[in-house]
């Protein structure tokens, strides 16, 4: 884990895991290392090192996730960078003649020189570094990267879709920056890195401070290694190949730095400064003291993170052999090239159907308004019905007792001269009084009463034209002569007689 603070880069964590395949050879041995930079620091996660990354090394059940997550323990994953640094057998490279480059250099002339592998690649993607000789030297993916697999399986151990990989570097051409940055050799010297790990090395030669050329794999390490006079032949071969006269410089690295080493080196080429790679302008301090007793070990993705942080300050610009397919699949939203024709026509589709929205609600909101009004007066109106009601049951109730009153009314007039007459009669003959008038149905009406005189009751029944002299009793008074009589009178009679 690196990060950068204050232009000091810091290393704050180191670790690495073998993953070796059971029926591996030595030839197809190489470097890979897994690295994490976090986006808001900078940081770089180095997950794994000095071995090729073969998944056939995994045992199923995670336990290469469950190393990483212990080595990486508080690190949020999710929120850091991955930047594969990936060697042969994952990534091989073709010389490209400076006539070609210097007059074409679209990416299908340049894939029409590489000579045919029996193994494939990714031709869609290509990366070009500049050579001491002006040559260019094409780097190239193979199809199958073990590495992006064991990050994608890292991922979904931890419950995500995916990590985010930023960048894929070139080991060899990282560690060459990384040495051409630090030792800052001169223009017409010829310098040899030296990078030994556990079952495999590497010979890159720089010319000055550019790139001259990138030797085979060795099947050499610190795991197979018994004399280090095997080296010089194989370091004497690569000269001729590269066409390097001599070795002005030689600086060793990874697994192996040792002084004995260095001697080795001295005897054989008394006339070069051998020396070991350093991280003088490293603080380590972080680290515990294991690591940083073999902190050599971490040569390679250490020189990748230097390089990534110089191309995010753009002081260099290396190469980036991140797959398209990778981008695509680390999106959001993943479209082709068809989908981004769509694109303004979902823009202008969204637009018509907000404007339509927005104009339909606006008509909404009249509605709207519309209806509140209508309720209200609705409210109004059913008031205004409710007080109608109210003054129409009052009319009805006024006329029913204005008929009431009209018939009583009536009645009382008719029944006020039946009276008057009785009492004018009885007024006018002191011998006749009248004791009940009785209603004994709604037709008759009975007359009773006494007099001392029994002519005076013919009198009166002859005044009545309709009554009728039921009966006349002698019924004396306190020794006086007296008469009861019943006198009745039909109803209807009365009242037309009355009339008249």
């Amino acid at each position: 884990m690196v990060t950068k603070e204050n232009d000091q880069v810091k290393i704050l964590r180191a670790a690495s895991v073998d993953v070796l395949g059971s029926q591996q050879s030595a030839s197809e041995i190489g470097a890979e290392s897994v690295q994490m930079i976090a986006e808001e620091s900078g940081i770089q996660i180095d997950a794994g090192g000095g071995a090729n990354l073969n998944m056939q090394g995994f045992t199923t059940g995670g336990v290469f996730e469950s190393l990483v997550n212990a080595e990486m323990r508080g690190i949020k994953l999710h929120k850091c960078e991955f930047i594969p640094v990936l060697t042969e057998p994952s990534i091989f490279y073709q010389t490209i003649p400076k006539r070609i480059t210097g007059a074409q250099t679209k990416t299908d002339t340049l894939k029409s020189t590489v000579i045919q592998s029996d193994r494939p690649f990714d031709r869609s993607n290509v990366g070009l570094t500049s050579l001491a000789d002006g040559n260019s030297l094409a780097s190239f993916l193979a199809q199958d990267v073990p590495c992006f697999k064991m990050i994608s399986g890292l991922a979904k151990y931890n419950g995500k879709r995916v990590y985010r990989l930023t960048s894929v570097k070139s080991a060899e051409l990282s560690l060459a920056y990384y040495v051409a940055k630090k030792k800052k050799f001169f223009p017409d010297d010829y310098s040899l890195i030296v990078y030994i790990g556990k079952e495999y090395s590497k010979l890159i030669f720089l010319q000055g401070r550019k790139l001259k050329h990138i030797g085979a794999t060795l099947d050499l390490g610190t795991a197979n290694l018994h004399t280090y006079d095997v080296y010089f032949s194989k370091i004497l071969l690569e000269m001729e190949n590269g066409g390097i006269p001599n070795l002005d410089n030689i600086v060793v690295c990874g697994e192996d730095d040792s002084e004995n080493l260095i001697l080795s080196f001295y005897g054989t080429f008394p006339e070069a400064n051998v020396s070991k790679l350093d991280f003088d302008n490293v603080d380590v301090s972080a680290l515990n003291e294991d690591a940083r007793t073999k902190i050599s070990s971490f040569t390679v993705p250490f020189a990748a993170a230097i390089e990534f942080l110089d191309e995010l300050s753009k002081e260099t610009k290396g190469i980036n052999l991140l797959p398209a397919y990778i981008k695509e699949d680390q999106k959001v939203f993943q479209f082709g090239w068809h989908g981004y024709l769509v694109l303004p026509l979902l823009f202008f589709a969204a637009f018509f159907i907000t404007t339509n929205i927005l104009n339909e609600q606006i008509e909404i909101n009249k509605v709207a308004s519309e209806i509140q009004f209508q309720t209200i007066l609705k409210r109004q109106n059913l008031s205004t019905l409710m007080e109608i009601e109210n003054l129409t049951a009052r009319i009805n109730n006024f006329d029913q007792t204005q008929a009431i009153l009209d018939s009583a009314a009536s009645g009382t007039g008719i029944w006020n001269k039946l009276l008057f007459n009785l009492s004018d009669f009885v007024g006018k003959k002191k011998s006749f009084w009248v004791r009940n008038i009785i209603l004994p149905d709604s037709a008759v009406v009975t007359i009773d009463g006494h007099s001392i005189n029994r002519k005076v009751l013919t009198e009166f029944a002859t005044g009545l034209q309709t009554s009728i002299l039921q009966n006349i009793t002698y019924e004396p008074i306190r020794e006086k002569d007296a008469f009861r009589f019943v006198l009745t009178i039909k109803k209807a009679e009365l009242l037309r007689a009355l009339h008249e």
